[in-house]
């Protein structure tokens, strides 16, 4: 399902929605969160398609930002503590793209020994987390007035948006939108719940006869020609629709990594 998330809900608070409304007993998750302040895109995951949810954070996204200088956030959003510097930039900024290394901000959802960065920070500890390899593949400045930008955003999985604004200098996210994951966008929210197999179609297909179908079910790699696998991870289906998503290794063998079938 496709939901377009408002300012003030967490996305925990958008799954139990859901969960409330589908009856207690539905498992529901969701496929990347969303701070707070955040809107947008959240892809929830109900019932089987919960098993599927590392295939679809790790799809690309794209944002709208708005970012105001001259001040910086303790949380890099407007819900963290704000000092004023007065340092506004007045000319083009330089806005890196391609490969980067960045730190995850303290206030994220990142576990560490078990527990959400953001509890620890809350918490008053010190908190810092390692860095780690994003890619951009594209940030844009779309309009300026007074202290405000606003940007566009497509980048990889992984990526902090706030991270991003707060390396350009004195400036933090103001308001911050989901446009897509991956082919999903923002524009297609509806409550019509999207089928698994249709969810992920973005991968390649590779259709089995009965017997390997059957084979797959139960958990059990099975041979097809390299030439037949494309991407990193296929799709596996049959006359009666998904039975797996597997990863192939080079030899063309299909090794099933989540089971839909049963």
């Amino acid at each position: 399902m496709l939901a377009d998330k408002p300012a003030g809900l967490s996305s925990h608070d958008v799954v139990a929605g859901v969960r409330r409304e589908l009856g207690g007993g539905v498992k529901v998750g969701h496929a990347g969160t969303l701070d707070p302040f955040a809107t947008g895109l959240l892809l929830l995951l109900i019932g089987r398609a919960t098993r599927a949810q590392r295939f679809l954070m790790e799809l690309p996204k794209a944002y709208e930002v708005v970012a105001r200088f001259g001040a910086v956030s303790s949380t890099g959003d407007p819900e963290g503590e704000v000092t004023v510097t007065g340092r506004v930039p007045s000319g083009d900024l330089e806005l890196p793209v391609g490969a980067i290394r960045q730190r995850p901000p303290a206030y994220s959802a990142v576990k560490v020994d078990g527990r959400r960065a953001y509890a620890l920070a809350r918490a008053g500890e010190t908190v810092e987390l390692p860095e780690r390899e994003v890619e951009v593949y594209r940030f844009e400045e779309r309009w300026r007035e007074g202290d405000r930008r606003g940007f566009v955003v497509e980048c990889s999985s992984g990526t902090y948006v706030r991270s991003l604004i707060a390396d350009l200098g004195d400036a933090y996210c103001t308001a911050l939108r989901r446009l897509r994951i991956g082919p999903f966008d923002v524009a297609d929210c509806s409550p019509r719940i999207i089928g698994l197999s249709e969810a992920l179609s973005f991968m390649p297909q590779v259709r089995l006869d009965p017997g390997r179908a059957q084979l797959v079910a139960h958990g059990n790699a099975v041979h097809r020609p390299p030439a037949e696998v494309k991407g990193a991870y296929v799709r596996l289906t049959d006359d009666a629709g998904l039975v797996a998503v597997a990863s192939a290794d080079a030899d063309g063998v299909l090794h099933p990594r989540i089971v839909l079938r049963g």
